[in-house]
């Protein structure tokens, strides 16, 4: 007499449990694994789905609904189908946003270090907090080091400051009141009535400078990276110790930096505000108006 068939399980087969990787969320885990499935398939129903996932229907409708719920995946009644949802669309875009800025990114801070013998660096917002994303570091023995993950405040940052001059003033306002402006050092500037002076020169200029706020011996000069509805959303910087950017420095290298976060706008299909576009002349000098 024939052994009784077992029977057959549903979904992926369990690994092993000295192969398995890092303790993970299941249901999370199956949940991600047909949203996969239904971007692979573009459009299908529920059968179709659930034979190319082997779960039962009424799991997998649960999944799906879930998924609905979050604008993931979407249904249309009339042919009982399921597709990929608009917030997909929206998380792959930011995605595809970032990898340009920091492909396109990477190549003008090589320039600019090779132009300057400064070490460059790539920041973006991530809340109310900046964080450091790339750095091409100088040869020179003396030198800024930002680890890419570092985290900051924005006023105490050239990359920062660049942001918020170009910030709705409500967000800018609502950023500093949750954070604060502590003082890192006797430069650091925490007056509220200040910083809006500092971000005023930094709209006028076109580039933001850090004198020392967050680190003493070190300066910087920053410009924003703008995305295609004109926000804010990145920065390019170039610092250095304040024994090599004295003030002559930091006039010359300001326009560059700007001129090269403008090419970072452009790649990635952004578009610089009308009311920040500058027309920088290679000698320093700038003048501001409209395209």
């Amino acid at each position: 007499m024939n052994a009784a068939r077992k029977p057959r399980g549903r979904g992926r087969p369990r690994q092993p449990k000295e192969q398995r990787g890092p303790e993970r969320i299941q249901a999370l885990d199956r949940g991600l694994y047909v949203f996969r499935q239904v971007s692979r398939e573009g459009s299908c129903n529920l059968t179709e789905l659930a034979a190319g996932t082997d779960m039962a229907p009424s799991t997998l409708h649960r999944m799906l609904e879930t998924l609905r719920a979050h604008e993931l995946v979407r249904f249309d009644e009339q042919n009982q189908t399921w597709s990929i949802g608009a917030e997909a669309f929206r998380i792959g875009h930011a995605y595809a946003r970032q990898a340009g800025y920091l492909e396109a990114g990477r190549e003008r801070m090589r320039q600019l270090v090779e132009q300057t013998g400064e070490t460059a660096n790539l920041a973006a917002i991530e809340g109310r907090e900046l964080v450091y994303v790339a750095q091409i570091e100088t040869r020179s023995p003396i030198r800024a080091f930002i680890p890419p993950g570092t985290r900051g405040l924005l006023q105490a940052s050239g990359i920062g400051k660049a942001l918020l001059a170009c910030m709705p003033e409500s967000r800018c306002r609502h950023i500093l009141d949750a954070r604060g402006t502590p003082a890192f050092t006797d430069h650091t500037i925490t007056d509220a009535t200040c910083l809006d002076e500092e971000l005023e020169r930094t709209r006028r200029r076109g580039w933001a400078i850090d004198d020392e706020e967050r680190y003493i011996g070190m300066r910087c000069v920053a410009a924003p990276i703008f995305n295609e509805f004109g926000e804010a959303i990145a920065g390019l910087s170039l610092s250095g110790p304040s024994a090599r950017l004295g003030r002559d420095e930091l006039n010359r290298y300001g326009p560059m930096v700007r001129r090269a976060a403008d090419a970072i706008t452009a790649h990635i299909g952004g578009v610089v505000p009308d009311e920040l576009v500058f027309s920088v002349s290679e000698g320093g000098g700038r003048t501001t108006g409209q395209r």
